[in-house]
């Protein structure tokens, strides 16, 4: 990596944080040494980028400061293409509309060598219609996770048991075959992982959760890791309640 495309990342990793971030940490996202960031801290602050914090304490850009922007590479602008393919054809259709302006916006500032390249991609995600009522459900769900409301949920299991549940939805996971809720399930006060596909009736109600430390979503997901990390190597694990 080039000092100039490494400066411009130390910024953009100091720019969507709230807290500083340690001199470690861009070493370990960037795979070079704390030395190296050290000098291109100084390098940065020497060229007036306002940085403030300290040696073993971390660093952060004062508010207000705008990155410049930096021309895509060949992988980076195809890794967001690929994205935005994934976006349209997997989640509800207003993020779907959403990923196709982010992509003409894309395809607008790229050179004509990278645009050759992006237009002949070799990744295609098809949108299939047999998927379109659980995109419709993708919807109101990011919708409820984003603003806290909870769902009134009718559900199928693996066994076909049906069964009702007030839930609060915590996130959207995607397994590889099948989207799941994450959630916190008042019946069963615990986490609970319902697959999308099997939800068969839906409800927005109007009574928002508060933020709780050891009801989010990533503290299940960190729950998750724990305990794949005791499994033995290609065991398996279903989620669905």
């Amino acid at each position: 990596m080039r000092k100039a495309e490494r400066l411009f990342q130390i910024l953009t990793l100091m720019r969507g944080r709230r807290t500083a971030i340690t001199a470690q940490q861009l070493a370990d996202a960037l795979e070079v040494s704390t030395r190296t960031i050290y000098r291109d801290i100084d390098a940065l602050i020497y060229s007036g980028v306002p940085i403030d914090g300290e040696v073993g304490i971390g660093y952060f850009l004062r508010s207000g400061y705008h990155i410049p922007p930096l021309m895509f590479n060949a992988q980076e602008s195809l890794a967001l293409l690929v994205g935005s393919k994934l976006v349209r054809a997997w989640t509800d259709p207003e993020l779907g509309k959403a990923a196709q302006t982010a992509t003409q916006k894309i395809l607008s500032v790229l050179p004509d060598s990278l645009l050759a390249q992006a237009q002949n991609q070799p990744y295609t995600i098809p949108s299939l219609d047999r998927y379109e009522g659980i995109r419709e459900k993708h919807g109101m769900i990011r919708h409820a996770c984003e603003t806290k409301h909870k769902l009134l949920i009718d559900y199928v299991d693996a066994q076909n048991k049906t069964s009702q549940r007030c839930i609060w939805p915590l996130g959207l996971v995607f397994w590889g075959e099948n989207w799941t809720l994450t959630s916190w399930c008042e019946q069963k006060a615990d986490y609970r992982h319902f697959r999308i596909d099997r939800i068969t009736e839906m409800k927005l109600n109007s009574e928002q959760y508060a933020y709780h430390p050891e009801r989010n979503l990533k503290h299940v997901m960190s729950l998750i890791q724990e305990k794949e990390a005791r499994w033995e190597q290609g065991s398996y694990c279903n989620f669905t309640p």
